[in-house]
C-alpha cells in the first residue's frame, strides 16, 4: 500500500458513525485497525481517552489518509491547546505495522475513570 499523506487513527467520536465523524467526510477510510499491545483506553464519559501503558492491550480503531492541511482543524477539534489529547506517532499492528500513523492521546489524569476495555462504544443517545 503505498501511501503519502499523514496518517490518522481513531478510536473514538471522529469514527465512522460517531458524532464527530464530520470532521473526517474528505478523509479516505483506510480500514480498521489495531494499535499495538502497549495502551489502555478509558471511558471519559462523551468521548474515549488513550493512554499509553506498556502493560496495556491492542486497541481497535480506524485509519485514516487525511491532508496535512486538516491537522490544524483536527488539534483544535481534540483540544491540544488546553492539553486534553496531545498528537504523536503510535505504532498498529499488520498489515499497517510500518506505516508512519498519529492518534490523540490523553493528556489529564486517568485516575476515577472506567477501562473500556478494546473499544469504545458511546453510550449518549
Amino acid at each position: 500500500m503505498k501511501i503519502k499523506s499523514p496518517l490518522l487513527f481513531v478510536y473514538g467520536t471522529l469514527k465512522r458513525g460517531y458524532c464527530r465523524d464530520h470532521y473526517l467526510k474528505n478523509a479516505k477510510f483506510l480500514g480498521e485497525a489495531q494499535t499495538e499491545a502497549s495502551y489502555r483506553l478509558y471511558d471519559c464519559g462523551e468521548y474515549p481517552g488513550l493512554v499509553h501503558d506498556p502493560n496495556g492491550q491492542s486497541i481497535e480503531g480506524e485509519l485514516y489518509e487525511i491532508s496535512e492541511a486538516t491537522w490544524p482543524m483536527l488539534d483544535e477539534v481534540e483540544g491540544v491547546s488546553i492539553n486534553l489529547y496531545r498528537r504523536t506517532s503510535i505504532q498498529l499492528l499488520i498489515p499497517y505495522h510500518d506505516m508512519n500513523v498519529q492518534t490523540y492521546l490523553y493528556v489529564p489524569s486517568t485516575d476515577g475513570l472506567k477501562k473500556c476495555g478494546q473499544r469504545w462504544e458511546c453510550k449518549i443517545s
